[in-house]
């Protein structure tokens, strides 16, 4: 079936964001494995998958619509060289994703493609959850501080 070019592009856009996640992610999860952090790395390789997942979706839909996937364009990658700095980063990323699939719903209402627009519903909760959830570990440094933080984040 083809599809609207504006959307695929923005198909493809997001799948870059989404490529970028992994990336980011995967590099944060490890860095916690090496700092001894098992329950937070553990966390954010999880967070990676799930971006990899949608990175597979996002692929699945664009070729449905006679696209082609762009798997070779990155944005930024943002790796913060402690927790706090990478929890930051995260946040941002996952903003700036909630924002993109937000833009991207209303372009597939203006041009009526529901299965666009539903795809992009669907990882929108995702990233939603992924922000809430950096969120809370936000409050939870404020609340007891870093230290006290990291020292429940060793544990499986």
């Amino acid at each position: 079936m083809k599809g609207n070019e504006k959307i695929i592009a923005k198909l493809n856009d997001l799948l870059s964001d989404e490529l970028t996640a992994v990336n980011q992610y995967m590099v944060h999860a490890q860095m916690a494995v090496n700092w001894g952090y098992q329950a937070l790395a553990d966390t954010v390789e999880k967070r990676a998958i799930d971006e990899m997942k949608h990175a597979e979706r996002l692929i699945d839909r664009i070729l449905f619509l006679e696209g082609t996937p762009v798997v070779s364009s990155y944005k930024a990658i943002h790796i913060g060289a402690d927790d706090e700095k990478q929890i930051g980063n995260d946040w941002t990323a996952e903003d700036g994703a909630v924002k993109s699939y937000n833009d991207g719903v209303k372009l597939a209402v203006e041009t009526g493609d529901n299965g666009s627009r539903e795809l992009m519903e669907s990882i929108l909760k995702d990233e939603e959850a992924h922000i809430d959830w950096i969120e809370t570990q936000k409050d939870q440094i404020k609340q007891m501080g870093i230290q006290i933080y990291l020292s429940n984040q060793g544990k499986d």
